[in-house]
């Protein structure tokens, strides 16, 4: 006997009818997809960050510690 809390008030998750348990493997899945995003963001962002400290590091500096333009 699962009990899920929706709203303040818990539900028995094995007397939902087909039509309530549907809904609530669906926003399982929902809420399982958006970690996974929100998973694959971070990670794009930490590369951004990575890619930018290369990019900083690769470009010409000069003794004032301006970037040149060639």
């Amino acid at each position: 006997m699962a009990k899920i809390t929706i709203n303040n008030i818990a539900y028995d998750a094995d007397n939902m009818s087909d039509q309530a348990k549907q809904q609530l493997n669906m926003l399982q899945i929902t809420e399982a997809e958006i970690a996974r995003l929100e998973a694959q963001l971070a990670i794009a962002q930490t590369a951004k960050i990575a890619y930018a400290r290369a990019l900083e590091k690769a470009l010409p500096v000069s003794k004032e510690g301006l970037v040149l333009h060639s």
